[in-house]
């Protein structure tokens, strides 16, 4: 595939950037003036040197059809993934012209990209390769699987109690404690190794402060972590996927087991959060043959992004594989077989009546979910109040946007994209609220990340 077949848009391009500072840090990078010595590749690579504040200018290379997703390298100091270099040279590249011709790589790029392709094949040989665990090694594995879900038993026990205890006390008490409470439980829940539990846990110490009714979501939250608990504690007795859901909930991390499907997957979504422990990279997928929306899940550590990253409104055909659970949502990436190019794919859309049922069908089968994709077919954003809702065209029912959503600038960048008119918006939608991340015009028109 050329060059030219890759190319991304603007938009697509400042999706991919970690947060608003370095997408407004290397929108300013995307002109000309900073890069010398930039050029393009055949196949999908995109380098150039970029003026910094020391002596010397920063090599910056880009992979944009990598074997396993976009790459990034940069010799600037900044722990960013894509920096602001790579985002302006990307931008650079996706505005056309002369800026960014096709032209031989340098050998300082035929060195990297060679390793870097070379180490992901390598890593592919050895895992086809099929080595297996001697008995020794499988017997010690599963002692050691034993000997965890003693630990989470003893800590979810231990919850129990704790949360009888708070109940008993009335909920007072718990305004009263502060942060101290829960974050001496949570400790003990890291301790017992259940992550999830430590996580949840953790959670229910902001709710005493965030305003009216604080009490009910309280309750509620202890209600769903009760339910948790009982689950993990009678996880025998679980249908298969509930157990397997249950399992990943408290923290027990498995292997994708599903068969591997492919497809050609546009990129709906792309969004991350962090907790100050670490980045969570959240890409929503959508089959173009399976009207199947999957999940991939990328982590990244404190103060770093997560390195998987792909254009926002793209399509690429790869295989992907179902993670164990209720919905079988997550999924791993598997081979790709053709680099993300943009697309016109278009995901099947919905009434709000409709994204109403499906979260109730969902929290059936995985109680504890937050919210589940939708697309919404014909929706009108109109203001209600203080708040913002997305009006169905076709009928009288809305849904109310997040918190969090209405105070994002790409509500704005959602009410000037419709302008009074219908549009189709993909998001996510739960009891907090729907939380818009994509949307497309009702004429022709590229997908607009809203995030």
């Amino acid at each position: 595939m050329t060059q030219q077949g890759v190319r991304w848009t603007a938009d697509q391009v400042l999706a991919l950037a970690p947060d608003a500072a370095s997408r407004e840090a290397g929108s300013r990078l995307g002109v000309a003036a900073p890069w010398s010595a930039a050029g393009s590749s055949g196949d999908g690579v995109v380098w150039g040197l970029c003026e910094g504040s020391g002596g010397r200018p920063y090599r910056t290379v880009v992979d944009v059809v990598g074997v396993s997703g976009p790459a990034y390298e940069c010799g600037c100091p900044s722990h960013e993934f894509p920096c602001k270099h790579a985002i302006g040279l990307l931008l650079l590249w996706a505005g056309g012209g002369d800026a960014v011709p096709v032209a031989e790589a340098p050998d300082w790029v035929e060195r990297w990209i060679a390793g870097r392709r070379g180490r992901v094949v390598g890593k592919r040989t050895a895992s086809s390769a099929g080595v297996t665990a001697g008995p020794g090694d499988q017997r010690a594995a599963r002692r050691r699987a034993e000997q965890r879900a003693e630990r989470i038993t003893a800590g979810a026990t231990e919850l129990e109690q704790r949360l009888a205890d708070l109940l008993r006390g009335g909920l007072a008490g718990a305004e009263q404690s502060g942060y101290e409470l829960w974050e001496e439980t949570a400790a003990r829940m890291v301790d017992a190794q259940a992550s999830g539990l430590a996580s949840r846990v953790r959670d229910l110490g902001g709710i005493p402060s965030s305003g009216a009714g604080w009490p009910v979501r309280l309750l509620e939250e202890c209600a769903l972590l009760h339910l948790l608990d009982q689950g993990w504690l009678r996880r025998d007795r679980l249908p298969d996927d509930l157990a397997a859901t249950v399992r990943s909930r408290v923290g027990l991390s498995a292997s994708a087991d599903g068969p591997a499907v492919r497809d050609r997957w546009l990129v709906l979504a792309q969004h991350d959060t962090a907790d100050g422990r670490l980045t969570t990279r959240r890409i929503w997928l959508y089959g173009a043959d399976t009207a199947r929306t999957a999940l991939l899940l990328s982590y990244g550590a404190a103060g770093r992004a997560p390195e998987l990253a792909l254009p926002v409104g793209s399509a690429f055909e790869a295989e992907v594989s179902a993670y164990p659970g209720a919905g079988r949502q997550r999924v791993a990436l598997g081979e790709r077989f053709t680099p993300p190019a943009p697309a016109d794919i278009r995901p099947e859309g919905v009434t709000t009546s409709r994204a109403a049922v499906r979260y109730g069908e969902a929290l059936r089968a995985d109680p504890w979910l937050d919210a589940v994709p939708v697309t919404l077919a014909r929706v009108v954003p109109v203001p209600d109040g203080d708040h913002w809702q997305l009006a169905d065209a076709e009928g009288d029912t809305a849904l109310p946007l997040s918190a969090p959503a209405g105070s994002r600038p790409g509500l704005w960048r959602l009410v000037a994209l419709s302008g009074g008119a219908p549009v189709r918006v993909f998001g996510e939608f739960g009891h907090r609220g729907f939380t818009p991340l994509t949307a497309w015009p009702a004429g022709p028109g590229p997908a607009v990340p809203l995030y």
